[in-house]
């Protein structure tokens, strides 16, 4: 297990190191302090196969549990903030599951799995799963259309759940109906949205009127408003500069980003309906750590720690507990 680290003490000495060469005639200037590094807690997912790189997490309110999926095998772990994680479904083709990345729950506790680019590398190969809470699945579909990297997902004011596609700048939705499940694209921002190299639509939350997605595409550093009447993509006012933006958690109307690579929280304060942004604050995540998507469950700010910058990782993988703004 990595050590916890606690820089704030690191940062506050390195601070009157600033002050007391200042303060000795023809001394030389000390190097400003680095950005102070967040505190964080863990929670080792203990059971994972050596090498397991984790991606998405979602959480249960109601029963206490969080769920996070493995890239490397499609592996979904459970676990609680008490109890400790074991692995709940298996991967390496389980139900057509060879990888795995966003993952949330709905209000009957029902688990929708992203499968990444499973329906590229496999194909015929599902792109999404619903479980009950009890592990049963419920369905496995293939989203609409081809070269389609499903990668995360929340579920909207009308119960359904919303996917987005990290390559074409494509919403799709997941719901059960009178002839059972099935898969739509809700929205298709081309012409608007421009596809780049890289991953582009990632994360995504409902604003707080319930009115709207809002979508983070991480290679542009940029926010998009999705309205839920009419599919339209408008640009976020003010949600700019945020290259790497992979998960987004809402609370109340705070945004925040976790910026993988970049090693950084974001902030923001969000309109109501979604369609402006401005910044509240920029931290830096512990450089040894690639974090990706994260959740709020019993009030802690729960970060996955993906593993990607290392070529194998070694030892159990890792969720980080962060501290709320």
């Amino acid at each position: 297990m990595r050590m916890t680290r606690i820089p704030t003490a690191l940062a506050a000495t390195s601070l009157a190191a600033v002050a007391l060469t200042a303060a000795v005639p023809g001394a030389q200037a000390a190097r400003p302090a680095p950005d102070p590094v967040l505190p964080t807690q863990t929670l080792p997912l203990a059971g994972a196969d050596d090498g397991a790189k984790l991606e998405g997490i979602g959480v249960d309110q109601r029963r206490g549990t969080y769920y996070v999926s493995e890239t490397t095998g499609g592996e979904i772990h459970r676990g609680t903030l008490r109890g400790g994680s074991s692995e709940w479904l298996g991967g390496n083709g389980t139900d057509g599951r060879w990888t795995a990345r966003g993952v949330t729950t709905d209000r009957a506790g029902n688990v929708y799995v992203a499968g990444g680019p499973n329906g590229i590398d496999h194909p015929g190969a599902p792109d999404v799963w619903v479980y009950s809470p009890e592990g049963e699945l419920l369905t496995a579909l293939r989203m609409p259309g081809s070269d389609t990297f499903v990668n995360d997902v929340t579920i909207g004011p009308d119960g359904a759940a919303y996917f987005t596609d990290s390559n074409d700048p494509r919403i799709f939705r997941v719901a059960q109906g009178e002839n059972g499940w099935g898969a739509t694209v809700f929205a298709d921002g081309s012409g608007v949205v421009q596809r780049q190299a890289g991953f582009n639509l990632g994360g995504i939350v409902t604003s707080t009127d319930r009115s709207a997605l809002v979508v983070a595409q991480g290679n542009a550093g940029l926010l998009w408003r999705v309205d839920l009447g009419t599919g339209e993509f408008t640009p976020v006012e003010g949600g700019t500069g945020l290259k790497d933006a992979d998960g987004l958690v809402r609370n109340g109307t705070e945004l925040t980003v976790i910026r993988n690579f970049e090693r950084r929280v974001t902030t923001l304060r969000l309109s109501p309906d979604g369609s402006a942004a401005t910044l509240l604050s920029d931290r830096a995540t512990d450089p040894t750590r690639v974090l990706t998507t994260a959740k709020v469950l019993n009030g802690q700010l729960l970060a996955v720690d993906s593993r990607f910058d290392e070529p194998a990782p070694v030892g159990d993988p890792e969720v980080v507990v962060l501290p709320r703004r």
